[in-house]
C-alpha cells in the first residue's frame, strides 16, 4: 500500500518564493549576444631600446646560444654591454566600435606608447590599427581599423543611471576574450585623485586588467560607460571598478578625431573643498562651492578680480555643490568664451565675467626656499610654532611680499597640522581674510581669539596653497 507523503506549508512557501526570485533575476544572455560583437580586443605592442650591460658593466661568459645562457641571465639578468638592444613589451586591453567603418574607442593607458597597435574581433579577424588621438586626462583614446560593415554599440544616457541598477561589462580581464560580467551601480560623479575631469561612474561588476577600455553596458544594451580603473591592494578584482561615463568619452573622441588633441577650459586658480568648519569661518550657511587657495597672476581668474579667499558657488549659472564640480565645468568650456562665475566674498554673493583660457599642455611651477631671518628671539607663540619672517631674497624668490615661515612645531603642537616650511600667508576671522606681514602682528591677532576657537590660515606648503583649520588655542610659555 502506498503512503501519501505531504510537503509542510513552509517548504512549499519557500520553494515558490526561490522561484519566484529566480525568475526576477535580470537575463543578459540577449544582451550579450547582440552587443558583444561589437567589443574587441587590444593587444599593443611597445619596443624597448636599452644600452646593455650587467649589473659591474662586464660582458656574459656565455653567448646567447650556449645552454648555459638561460640559467646565467636568471642569476644576471642584465645583458652584456655593446651594441644597443631592442626589447618587446606587450599589453592587453580591451575597445569597443562606435562606427561602421572602424573608429574604435578605448583607454588612453592601453595604447600609451605602443609602437603597434592591433585589434582582434570576435570573428577572429585582426587588423593594425592607428591611434587618432588619446587624451590622458580622462584616460580616452581614440583608434582606428580599415574595415567597414562593423558591428557597433548603441550609446546611451550616463545621467539616467541609477545607483543599485544592474550593468553589464563585456572586455577581456588577462587576455580572455569577451568575457562577460555583471553587478549594480555603486555610485555615480566619483572623484578620484588626480582625476579632475571625469565624474566616475562606480560600479561592483567583476573588473580586471585587460578589461581596460572595454565597455559598461545599461540592461537595454546601451554603453554608459568605458572601464577604465579599479581600486586593488592585490592588483585583481576588488569590488571596486571606475567607469568613463560615455557622454564625456564621446565629447573627448570627438574632438580627438577632429584635431587630434582635446582643448580645455582652465582660469586659474589653486582650489580645495569647502569643510563644515571652513564653511563657518567664512560665514557661508553651509559647505558647498570651491575655496579659492590661490589665484594665478595674469590668469582669466585674476583678470575678472577673483582672490584667494573667495569661494565659487556657480559657475554660468550651474552650482559649484563640491570643489570636484568646478574643474569638470570649467574644463568642458570652450577657450575664448565669456563666463559668469557667482563668489562668496566677505559674507555676500557677487558675479564676475571672466574670459575663459585653455590649459596649456605644461604649467610653470614656482621655487622657494623654506628658511627664513627671525625679526626676533625665536619664541613659541600661542599655537604652539617658531616663527620666522621672510628675507628680502627669499620674497624676491617664491614672488611674495608677505608671509611667515614655520621654523618649528612644539609642544604637541603637530595637530594644527602645520609643519616646518610652511608660510602662513593670511588669517581668516569672520570672513574676512588680513594678510600676515610680521610675527609682531600675528600674535596680536591670535591674542583676539579664546582658547576654545577655531582659527582659519592661508598657508603655502611647496607649490601649492591651502587653507588649514587650527581647532583651540593654547598659551605656550
Amino acid at each position: 500500500m502506498m503512503k501519501k507523503f505531504l510537503l509542510p506549508l513552509w517548504l512549499i512557501l519557500v520553494t515558490l518564493s526561490a522561484h519566484a526570485q529566480a525568475r526576477d533575476l535580470p537575463d543578459f544572455t540577449d544582451l550579450v549576444e547582440k552587443q558583444g560583437a561589437a567589443v574587441v580586443n587590444i593587444s599593443t605592442t611597445q619596443i624597448i631600446r636599452s644600452n646593455p650591460g650587467n649589473a659591474q658593466g662586464q660582458p656574459f661568459p656565455f653567448d646567447e646560444n650556449d645552454p648555459a645562457f638561460e640559467l646565467f641571465r636568471r642569476f644576471f639578468p642584465h645583458p652584456p654591454q655593446g651594441a644597443p638592444r631592442e626589447q618587446e613589451t606587450k599589453s592587453l586591453g580591451s575597445g569597443f566600435i562606435i562606427s561602421a567603418d572602424g573608429d574604435i574607442l578605448t583607454n588612453a593607458h592601453v595604447v600609451d606608447g605602443a609602437d603597434e597597435v592591433m585589434v582582434r574581433l570576435t570573428d577572429k579577424r585582426e587588423f593594425k590599427a592607428k591611434v587618432l588621438g588619446s587624451d590622458k586626462r580622462t584616460d580616452i583614446a581614440l583608434i582606428k581599423i580599415e574595415a567597414s560593415g562593423l558591428p557597433v554599440v548603441k550609446l546611451g544616457d550616463p545621467n539616467r543611471l541609477k545607483v543599485g541598477e544592474w550593468v553589464v561589462a563585456i572586455g577581456s580581464p588577462f587576455g580572455f576574450e569577451n568575457s562577460v560580467t555583471a553587478g549594480i551601480v555603486s555610485a555615480k560623479g566619483r572623484s578620484l585623485p588626480q582625476e579632475n575631469y571625469v565624474p566616475f561612474i562606480q560600479t561592483d561588476a567583476a573588473i580586471n586588467p585587460g578589461n581596460s577600455g572595454g565597455p559598461l553596458f545599461n540592461m537595454k544594451g546601451e554603453v554608459v560607460g568605458v572601464n577604465s580603473q579599479i581600486y586593488s591592494r592585490t592588483g585583481g578584482y576588488m569590488g571596486l571598478a571606475f567607469a568613463i561615463p560615455i557622454d564625456v568619452a564621446m565629447e573627448v573622441q570627438s574632438q580627438l578625431k577632429s584635431s587630434g588633441r582635446v582643448s580645455r577650459g582652465r582660469i586659474g586658480v589653486v582650489i580645495q573643498e569647502v569643510t563644515k568648519e571652513l564653511a563657518d569661518s567664512f560665514g557661508l550657511a553651509k559647505p558647498m562651492g570651491a575655496l579659492v587657495n590661490s589665484v594665478e597672476k595674469g590668469a582669466p581668474a585674476d583678470k575678472a578680480g577673483v582672490e584667494a579667499g573667495d569661494i565659487i558657488l556657480k559657475f554660468d549659472g550651474k552650482p559649484v555643490n563640491d570643489s570636484n564640480d568646478l574643474p569638470r565645468l570649467v574644463g568642458a568650456t570652450k577657450p575664448g568664451s565669456k563666463s559668469v562665475l557667482q563668489l562668496w566674498r566677505k559674507g555676500t554673493t557677487r558675479d564676475v565675467n571672466v574670459v575663459i583660457g585653455e590649459i596649456p599642455d605644461e604649467k610653470a611651477v614656482l621655487r622657494g626656499g623654506k628658511r627664513g631671518k627671525p625679526a626676533e628671539p625665536a619664541a613659541v607663540n600661542r599655537l604652539g610654532l617658531v616663527l620666522l619672517e621672510l628675507t628680502p631674497e627669499q620674497k624676491k624668490q617664491l614672488k611674495l611680499d608677505h608671509g611667515l615661515i614655520v621654523d618649528d612645531v612644539r609642544n604637541g603642537a603637530a595637530r594644527t597640522d602645520l609643519r616646518p616650511g610652511d608660510i602662513i600667508l593670511g588669517l581668516i576671522n569672520k570672513g574676512v581674510q588680513t594678510e600676515i606681514k610680521s610675527i609682531e602682528q600675528f600674535n596680536k591677532l591670535l591674542g583676539q581669539f579664546d582658547k576654545s576657537a577655531s582659527i582659519t590660515l592661508l598657508v603655502r606648503r611647496g607649490e601649492n596653497q591651502t587653507f588649514i583649520i587650527i581647532k583651540g588655542l593654547s598659551d605656550h610659555k
